[in-house]
């Protein structure tokens, strides 16, 4: 029951956490002048891009098995994905 409580209360900070990154990122948008505002950027070293996602840039975002890094920005929102086109080639890779 303890864990149980412990788990709940990271799980609210990290919700909290998002939701304030989040809305720091649409106040920054909203405080640059309207013609300099990209939607996309970062808020220290979290990333944050709040464009519409296409599928051409979903793809482009989690499916990068050329790209050395596993751990890659959200093609929407706030924060890392995974980029499962370099972790498909890492394991298949150790598979063969």
């Amino acid at each position: 029951m303890a864990g149980d409580q412990g788990r709940g209360r990271l799980q609210n900070v990290v919700r909290l956490a998002s939701i304030a990154l989040l809305a720091t990122a649409v106040v920054r948008e909203l405080r640059t002048p309207a013609p300099e505002r990209t939607w996309h950027g970062r808020i220290g070293i979290i990333p944050y891009d709040l464009r519409p996602p296409t599928p051409s840039r979903v793809r482009a975002a989690l499916w990068r098995p050329d790209e050395p890094s596993i751990i890659v920005p959200q093609p929407f929102g706030v924060g890392w994905s995974l980029n499962l086109g370099r972790l498909w080639r890492l394991v298949s890779g150790a598979i063969r």
